[in-house]
């Protein structure tokens, strides 16, 4: 179960809120490895890993390999379990600038980036890569045996193209395909988003793992249910109980005062978004054109007075609303989101 590179989304609270949720092997957000390399702040930031992290790896972004080398170095010095190359963003800024997907069509340059970073470091290099630039044209196969070659000890497929972006189901059969044509460990990526696809996934690939993205943020006890197999239908009480634990936690990361308070309203907002999302349907209850998580997004059922009710709005107005009240309500979250967990598992 490993916790995909997630922009803005893989903050360090959130991260730490996961950890507690049972993830085991978490990413940061990806860093650039020119502002790495330059010492910049904000990118420095992103290599900060908690103490609760029990595997922590540091994505980086960049297409030189000296710049990528020493990018590692730097994650190395600072914690970092393991350093992963990003070859899946499919963002235009940055794959005009030959980074991200950009380099899913440069097998050559992938293999001296790895092999530069596995000089350079004592840890793991891994890669996260998408099929290809675009459908048609797959190159995974190819970027995937140059990686190999020069020295990375495991790689992350996202079974879509850059240009798919994310608006078809991932493609796991490439997930299968890559699993037996490799000799390193493989690891599936796209629409993990309940127990049930986390563990038909990997039984039909034989990958040796799941990464988990929007699914952790849309609910990230997803986690947990993977760990127990079985579904945890979280009340509003429940939910609202994790994001005062997130509140918690970031308050503690960004500061308790003004500036803190507002950092932690603007990812409050930026996380509601997805976790209004959620809706507590049994997971052997959805059938794939109406899975309420991701491609076709359910109706909300009929809202509840009150907070619980702008839980399941998501619209800015119930979001700015709901992120206000979190913030100003006095209630402490649990000492830990898994006891919200554990209370389910004993209860009746």
């Amino acid at each position: 179960m490993v916790l995909a590179p997630l922009t803005k989304g893989g903050n360090l609270p959130y991260r730490r809120l996961l950890v507690e949720l049972g993830a085991t092997v978490t990413t940061s957000e990806m860093a650039l490895a020119y502002k790495v390399c330059k010492g910049m702040r904000g990118e420095m930031a992103l290599l900060r890993r908690a103490p609760e992290e029990q595997c922590f790896g540091v994505q980086l972004a960049g297409r030189k390999p000296a710049q990528m080398a020493r990018a590692s170095q730097i994650a190395q010095e600072r914690g970092a379990s393991f350093v992963d190359v990003n070859l899946g963003c499919p963002i235009d800024l940055f794959c005009r600038r030959g980074i991200g997907a950009a380099l899913m069509t440069r097998a050559r340059r992938v293999g001296e980036i790895v092999a530069a970073m596995r000089e350079a470091v004592d840890i793991p290099v891994t890669v996260k890569m998408r099929l290809g630039w675009d459908e048609e044209k797959p190159t995974f196969t190819s970027v995937a045996e140059a990686a190999v070659e020069a020295g990375a000890s495991a790689i992350t497929l996202h079974g879509r193209s850059r240009k798919q972006r994310y608006k078809r189901a991932a493609n796991w059969d490439a997930v299968a395909q890559l699993v037996q044509s490799l000799p390193i460990p493989v690891i599936g990526n796209g629409d993990i988003l309940t127990w049930r696809d986390a563990v038909e996934k990997r039984e039909r690939t034989g990958c040796a793992g799941v990464m988990v993205a929007r699914g952790a943020l849309i609910k990230p006890w997803i986690f947990s249910e993977i760990q127990h197999r079985r579904d945890f239908l979280l009340t509003p009480s429940d939910r609202l109980a994790l994001l005062r634990r997130y509140r918690d936690l970031a308050r503690e990361h960004f500061g308790d005062d003004d500036h803190g308070h507002q950092r932690v309203h603007e990812f409050l907002m930026w996380h509601l978004e997805f976790f209004a999302r959620y809706r507590p349907v049994p997971s052997d209850t959805i059938s794939p054109d109406e899975h309420p998580l991701i491609q076709t997004r359910m109706a909300p059922p009929e809202a509840l007075p009150g907070i619980e009710g702008l839980l399941l709005r998501d619209d800015e107005e119930a979001r700015r609303e709901l992120a206000t009240q979190i913030l100003t309500d006095p209630t402490p979250g649990p000492a830990s989101a898994a006891d919200v967990i554990s209370a389910i598992l004993s209860g009746p």
